[in-house]
């Protein structure tokens, strides 16, 4: 588990302070405050780390409120915020330009430093059948938690080589394979060795074959990279 700032427990306390009501001068500030600082927006506003998947979907990181006019200028239906439901400035700011600009906002939670649970892939399966497209998906800093939905999609909706799932998992992104997130290429490597062997199908692989625990247990880390994506970076 990721091991918190010594400061987070008092940003918990102030965003409760505000989260409630971002329409009010102060309050508005407070969000966009956090956005940019606390949450290191003012990065997504010099490097979106941005791409399309498909002609039906893009990543990047999480979108400020004018990344999100500027997707629905082109014609995006549906952002999916895989950070999951929370009270960051960054995510009060982006729903509230969602609504106002007529996209669907659509919450699934994904984790960046564990394998991924089997009821979460189940539920990766009818979240891509469910979407309106064209969409838009997202994490804090679009390089782990964004890849691996990405990756997922493409094995899973689009029925794509895991090869070329494993593409959306990289430096470019800034993901690091030799940190703990490195466990989304561990899991992907896990099944394209038993793709390569058998040719099963890759939810078939997730319900007769695929061991969360046993794949946390084999998987290793390098400290160094694990400190620059934690402690530098400050990744969630």
């Amino acid at each position: 588990m990721k091991k918190l700032a010594f400061w987070s427990p008092w940003i918990q306390k102030w965003r409760k302070t505000w989260s409630q009501d971002i329409s009010t001068p102060k309050n508005r500030f407070c969000a966009y405050f956090d956005m940019v600082i606390f949450d290191h927006g003012y990065t997504r506003y010099l490097y979106p780390n941005s791409a399309w998947i498909s002609d039906q979907v893009f990543r990047q990181n999480h979108p400020p409120p004018l990344m999100v006019k500027k997707a629905a200028d082109q014609g995006i239906r549906t952002i999916v915020n895989f950070r999951g439901i929370n009270e960051f400035g960054s995510n009060l700011l982006s729903a509230e330009s969602c609504e106002k600009n007529g996209i669907n906002l659509v919450y699934f939670r994904a984790l960046s430093r564990a394998a991924p649970k089997k009821e979460m892939l189940h539920e990766a399966v009818k979240l891509f059948d469910s979407l309106d497209y064209p969409a838009l998906f997202h994490c804090k800093s679009g390089a782990d938690r964004a890849g691996l939905m990405s990756a997922l999609y493409l094995l899973i909706h689009l029925k794509r080589p895991v090869e070329e799932a494993q593409k959306e998992l990289s430096w470019k992104f800034g993901h690091f394979r030799s940190a703990k997130t490195g466990i989304l290429d561990y899991f992907l490597d896990s099944y394209a060795a038993s793709h390569r062997r058998t040719g099963i199908e890759f939810m078939d692989w997730v319900d007769l074959e695929y061991d969360p625990e046993e794949l946390t247990r084999n998987f290793r880390t390098k400290s160094g990279s694990s400190f620059i994506v934690d402690r530098i970076l400050r990744r969630e």
